[in-house]
Order: C-alpha cells, then sequence, then structure tokens
C-alpha cells in the first residue's frame, strides 16, 4: 500500500497548485490514499468548508490540521460532519469541534490516521504522548499513521522513537520546510521530521516576504497576505506492508 502525505497547503493558490498535480503523482505512484494538511489552506490562515471541499474534490482522502484548526468559525460544523477532516486529538474533547482521528478503508485494510500536535513553543494542549497512548489502545488497526503539528524538532523525534513499532509512520507538519531525514526507524515504523509546504517556492512558508520582515522590524502584528509566482509541492510516499503494517520504504518527493 502506497501513502502520500502533503505538507501544508497553503492558500488558494497552494491548493489550485495541488489539483493541478496531484493526479498525475498518484497515478505515477500507484498511490492508494492520500492526506494533507489543511490548516492554512484558505487565504489568511485557518481552513473554510469552501477550502476544505476544494481539497477534497483534488483527491485528497483526509485532511489533517493544526494550531489553526479553529481560525475560522465557519468551519466548526464542517468538523462535526465530515470525518475525515481532522483536528489534533489533544485538543480538549468537550470544548472543540469534530474529533482527532478517522478509519479510512484502503484496499481490504482498514487504516486509522491519528492528528497530533505539539506542546513546545506552540499551544498549550493536552500531553501528545499520553494522548496518542489512550488512542492506540482503543484500536487493533495494523496500519496506523500519524501527522504531528509541531514547532520543535526534538518533540517530533522524541514521539517517533517513543512508537517506533507501534505505528506504520509518524510525519511531522507545521514548519513548512521539508526535512531531509526521512527513514525507517529500528523497529519499523516510517518517519519524517517535517513534510514542508504546497504553495509559493519564493515566499516566508506561504506569506509575501517584505510582511515578515516589515513584521521582525517593527515586532508589530502584521496582517499576512500569501506571495504568489511559482509553487511546489512538498510530500512523502510511505510503502506499506498490509499484513505487517511495517514500512517498506519511505520516499521524499518534490514535485514543481
Amino acid at each position: 500500500m502506497n501513502i502520500l502525505a502533503i505538507g501544508d497547503v497553503v492558500g488558494s493558490i497552494g491548493c489550485e497548485f495541488l489539483r493541478s498535480k496531484l493526479s498525475t503523482i498518484k497515478r505515477e505512484n500507484a498511490i492508494d490514499l492520500v492526506i494533507a494538511n489543511g490548516e492554512n489552506s484558505a487565504d489568511g490562515n485557518g481552513i473554510t468548508p469552501f477550502s476544505a471541499k476544494f481539497l477534497f474534490d483534488s483527491g485528497v482522502d483526509v485532511i489533517t490540521t493544526g494550531n489553526h484548526a479553529f481560525k475560522r468559525r465557519e468551519i466548526y460544523s464542517f468538523f462535526e460532519n465530515n470525518p475525515r477532516l481532522i483536528r489534533p486529538s489533544n485538543f480538549p474533547a468537550n470544548s472543540t469541534p469534530g474529533k482527532g482521528f478517522c478509519t479510512v478503508n484502503v484496499k481490504n485494510s482498514q487504516v486509522y490516521i491519528i492528528n497530533l500536535m505539539g506542546t513546545v513553543y506552540i499551544d498549550n494542549l493536552l500531553c501528545p504522548f499520553r494522548t496518542i497512548d489512550k488512542l492506540l489502545e482503543k484500536t487493533t488497526n495494523l496500519i496506523t499513521l500519524v501527522d504531528f503539528h509541531a514547532e520543535a524538532t526534538s518533540e517530533k523525534k522524541a514521539l517517533g522513537f517513543y512508537l517506533d513499532g507501534r505505528i506504520s509512520a509518524l510525519f511531522g507538519t507545521h514548519t513548512h520546510v521539508p526535512t531531509a531525514d526521512e527513514t525507517i526507524l529500528p523497529k519499523g515504523t516510517g518517519y519524517v521530521t517535517d513534510l514542508g509546504m504546497t504553495g509559493v517556492i519564493h515566499s516566508c512558508l506561504g506569506v509575501k516576504p517584505e510582511i515578515v520582515i516589515r513584521k521582525f522590524f517593527t515586532k508589530m502584528p502584521m496582517r499576512f497576505i500569501n506571495a504568489e509566482g511559482a509553487c511546489e509541492l512538498d510530500s512523502v510516499i510511505f510503502s506499506i506492508d498490509e499484513k505487517s503494517g511495517k514500512v517498506n520504504s519511505v520516499k521524499r518527493l518534490l514535485t514543481i
């Protein structure tokens, strides 16, 4: 089974670029399931019903999110009504819409997808380590993938090793910069610290550079405007043995 994980899709330009490239990527790599982080898919940031539907209609099977999951109030009911749009599991369950996981039937297998968020240099949510322990206690699925939306490399690495042999793959999101450390951990779990992003190449994480530079100089709030220009789509393909749930290979893919 080949599963494609796509880095944070930034704005309408990122969504449109994904749509223009995804069908070819799926065909050329025999992709069975597509997961994309869509928490910045709306212009400005956040996710809206329009941008979520656009990604689903473009061929994405599951949308994960992160710290911008609830930036737009209009997405709240969409989380409740669309089980394949998930938010980090370590948000408080009694006060946030939607769920932090979903199960998808792929070929003859069930794939369990979990979304988590880090707590270092980012929002102070429930402990991701303890949260996923509870989630894994409740499932018997062999194939489990985790989108860990986190800032700190050390936290991502630590969770990867903590889950090695217990899940099929963990991929990091949030920093929008792809890391060159795709690997199979000692006990068979596929891992990469960050997938990267889908958006404008010459930008600051998808935003016009001059705005971000001005923010660093002035220390004042700025309205972020997405950059324009040539795009890239950063992703990783996990090839998984359906009988064991272990990863056979991890391949980083850059599409321009």
